[in-house]
């Protein structure tokens, strides 16, 4: 029988947490003289086992990490031919997943519109492919999250529940303003994840540059030490151009004439 075939198993086993060796497996067909035939069915078994926790494992990431599942955006049905300049080919090589494995964050600056989000919530579903746990959260949700948390004493829980994730997705920077106190939480967020082991980022999203960030926060030294934090190992990526969205809107236009009533043949009531 091929040597292989038991490698595969004890991989299969691996990944279901299951302690049992190719060794084991070796003694076993040996004690119950199993055909090739038999052997192989019992591989296919445990390949069959693998893929489905796989699948499983998948998928409980996914919803986990509040991304769409009905119409996921990913970087297989994101038009890359829309994007122009000598860096396209760098976007399009985020889908390795090399910037989690650096500890570098990213930020999508630009435009409404033009892909920022989608190509975030595509890093985000390819993380889930690979088994890493994903966030996904719009800034103006996190200062509800950081609020709430404050007025009922769970701010620990909160941040070490941001702080888990391998991925933190931070989407629409600048739309809301921070208060004193949740800009502190913010850079204890950031702060935590910058120290954080493993592998390990936070991508966001802005219709604003960084440098005008501190105009939603309302605590410069915080925040200061936050962005320093962020953007010590980061990868920056401006979009410029007008917005994707409305290409598939039509519009029709009408007229309406209004036709007069008939006199009335009715004689006065005298």
């Amino acid at each position: 029988m091929n040597e292989n075939l038991f490698e595969t198993i004890e991989k299969s086993c691996g990944v279901l947490q299951l302690p049992f060796s190719a060794k084991e497996f070796a003694q076993l067909a040996e004690e119950h003289a199993l055909s090739a035939e038999a052997a192989q069915a019992v591989a296919l078994v445990f390949e069959h086992m693998q893929r489905k926790k796989i699948a499983n494992t998948i998928l409980a990431l996914l919803r986990f990490s509040r991304l769409p599942l009905k119409n996921p955006k990913t970087f297989q049905n994101f038009d890359f031919s829309v994007l122009r300049g000598k860096n396209v080919e760098q976007i399009r090589n985020l889908q390795t997943l090399a910037a989690i494995h650096a500890h570098k964050n990213l930020a999508f600056i630009g435009p409404a519109g033009t892909g920022k989000t989608h190509l975030a919530k595509a890093f985000g579903y390819e993380c889930c492919q690979q088994g890493l746990r994903t966030y996904f959260i719009k800034m103006s949700e996190l200062r509800d999250m950081f609020t709430t948390a404050r007025r009922t004493g769970k701010t620990a829980s909160v941040l070490n529940s941001l702080v888990r994730p391998s991925c933190l997705i931070i989407d629409e920077v600048g739309h809301c303003e921070f208060d004193k106190e949740n800009t502190r939480l913010f850079f204890d967020l950031i702060d935590r994840r910058y120290n954080k082991e493993g592998n390990f980022n936070i991508v966001f999203t802005s219709n604003k540059n960084p440098s005008e960030w501190r105009g939603n926060f309302n605590e410069d030294d915080a925040l200061l030490c936050a962005l320093d934090r962020i953007f010590d190992t980061a990868t920056v990526i401006t979009i410029k151009g007008n917005s994707f969205r409305g290409a598939n809107c039509e519009t029709y236009s009408v007229q309406s004439t209004r036709v007069n009533a008939p006199a009335s043949t009715e004689k006065p009531i005298r």
